[in-house]
């Protein structure tokens, strides 16, 4: 919570369910017509385009976008860069900067392969003749027999800091029927995992760091977790001091449009879910006329400052906390937290208290504290898959004292491998969101939002307000107050928000509708639970962003789904 701007469902749901497994074995046709009425978005490639990125009709812009932005797209870029051609061979297993735990990339359906390559990008767009960086990327080819082919469709799954490369092979069967027309294809973003990975301090540093009190009752506790804020932004500069500058959301939606060139599409194609629809929204805003066919799941608030994303963030995980209680308390004698709703938060509170005080042992020998059980809770609201879990983690500390499972959920939260090392997630998470972040929040501001935190969610309120402090003393001005994503004549963008979303509450979806323009945003609403509503599996919510996606149609506003 202490570290989320808006925590990725990717990495973390992945590494959640890997969790899991850990824990207990120790509406359409097929046409391709526009429905009459609706607009049919444009951008289709032809197969010869993909071969050869040089006979890519629209190359990277380099001056104003037209549609109503004034963005300088700054030098033209050297068709060093701009005349790549990716080299795919057979991907390696992810390594621990993105994550071991996911294991490596599954043969496809059909025995398809993964395939990855590396993109080269300026590190500073405004100098792009000087030193680059590499980009790494992971796709799965079109599958024949799908239908006409489309183009590539152009995945990020959030954070900032989750790696693509990585998640995208565990989500495989969900995007199976997409592939019939898309080469699918993912990515880490600058300062990601294989991407110039950020780690700003070692495994263990970080252990203590994520254990640490981020509740502090004194004086003393105040002082010592400023210091380590300190210690975290020294160690970020030591290691990547150079970079740190240049690791802005619009840096990445600009190395998106130069992949949409590389890969050969005209338009890109795209599918961001949590922080993905932020850098959707900027990549629409720099390149409304570039904008393909795009959906942006569990949606962002583009107009809240860090201050107000938490506090709306933590009405969100309690609301989905409060959910959780009613469906466990319905089960009666099962429920570890009792048969009242009001009583599992009580419960729960007090555990978290209870830790702040003393540590609870966990069969690793490593000690389960009130950030990292915090952290396990908030974990395994992401999806209602692992409400179970959540089930069996307050099972076991409430009855039996014993935080393994909540620590083993924290992990996941935190990129923490089962080896013992740390992927990329939250170093880069920090790097990302203080590079984006003009707000820098001092001890007095903090404890003047901390009532109104405690009053919309006494579990996760008060962590999320001394969170404010992740970007305290860090070597890099912010980019921007809040981000800009107006897009005039851009295509449609759908935006599917969830009503029970923990981690991009769903007034985020109406705020995302505003900012891109009431002309272009098109809102489709998922009543339901969980962080992302594709990856859900509700079949009302596949059938009409597939029908977007694959055969151009484009949903009424407002349409809904149960």
């Amino acid at each position: 919570m202490r570290h989320s701007r808006s925590l990725r469902p990717g990495a973390a749901l992945v590494a959640a369910l890997t969790v899991t497994a850990a824990v207990t074995s120790g509406c359409g046709g097929d046409s391709d017509s526009t429905t009459k009425g609706e607009a049919r978005p444009s951008g289709e490639t032809s197969p010869a385009a993909s071969k050869s990125a040089s006979r890519s009709p629209s190359a990277p812009s380099t001056s104003s976008s037209s549609g109503g932005t004034s963005q300088d797209h700054g030098p033209a870029l050297p068709g060093s860069l701009t005349g790549q051609r990716p080299h795919w061979s057979p991907c390696p297993a992810p390594n621990a900067a993105q994550g071991t735990d996911a294991g490596s990339p599954s043969p496809l359906p059909g025995g398809g392969r993964w395939e990855c390559a590396r993109l080269r990008v300026p590190m500073d767009y405004s100098k792009p003749k000087g030193r680059t960086l590499g980009i790494e990327m992971i796709r799965a080819r079109e599958r024949k027999g799908g239908g006409k082919r489309i183009g590539s469709l152009l995945f990020n799954f959030g954070g900032p800091g989750g790696s693509g490369v990585a998640t995208l092979p565990s989500f495989a069967e969900d995007y199976e029927k997409l592939r019939g027309r898309y080469d699918l294809v993912s990515f880490d973003p600058r300062g990601v995992g294989r991407s110039e990975g950020v780690s700003c301090l070692s495994n263990k540093r970080l252990d203590a760091y994520f254990a640490a009190d981020w509740t502090p009752d004194t004086d003393a506790e105040e002082r010592r977790l400023f210091t380590r804020q300190e210690t975290f932004a020294k160690g970020c500069e030591k290691r990547a001091g150079a970079l740190l500058p240049h690791l802005t959301t619009e840096n990445t939606a600009r190395d998106l449009d130069l992949m949409r060139h590389v890969l050969g599409d005209r338009k890109l194609h795209y599918f961001g879910i949590s922080y993905g629809t932020e850098l959707g929204g900027v990549y629409a805003h720099l390149y409304p006329r570039h904008v393909g066919r795009a959906v942006f799941d569990a949606v962002v608030d583009p107009s809240s400052t860090p201050a107000q994303g938490s506090l709306s963030q933590s009405s969100g995980f309690q609301l989905a906390l409060d959910n959780f209680l009613e469906h466990c308390t319905a089960r009666g004698e099962d429920c570890p937290v009792g048969e009242d709703p009001a009583e599992g938060k009580e419960l729960i509170t007090d555990l978290l208290a209870d830790l702040d005080a003393e540590p609870m042992p966990t069969d690793s020998g490593r000690k389960l504290t009130e950030a990292l059980a915090e952290g396990g809770i908030a974990q395994a609201l992401y999806a209602r898959e692992t409400w179970d879990l959540l089930t069996q983690g307050l099972e076991e500390a409430l009855v039996d004292s014993n935080g393994s499972t909540l620590l083993l959920l924290a992990d996941a939260l935190n990129g923490r491998n089962q080896d013992g090392t740390y992927s990329t997630l939250q170093s880069a998470l920090t790097a990302i969101s203080c590079a984006d972040n003009k707000e820098r929040y001092g001890m007095r501001q903090i404890k003047g939002k901390l009532p109104d935190f405690a009053e919309a969610s006494p579990v996760f309120g008060p962590m999320s307000a001394w969170g404010l402090t992740s970007c305290h003393d860090w070597p890099v001005r912010g980019r921007w107050t809040t981000p800009p994503v107006r897009a005039s004549g851009s295509d449609p963008i759908l935006l599917v928000g969830t009503t029970g979303d923990p981690a991009t509450p769903y007034g985020g979806t109406r705020a995302m509708k505003k900012e891109l323009g009431d002309d272009v945003a098109v809102e489709v609403t998922y009543r339901g639970e969980g962080h992302g509503a594709y990856d859900s599996r509700n079949a009302c919510v596949r059938k009409v962003v597939d029908g977007y996606l694959l055969r151009g149609r484009v949903p009424k506003d407002g349409t809904g789904c149960r």
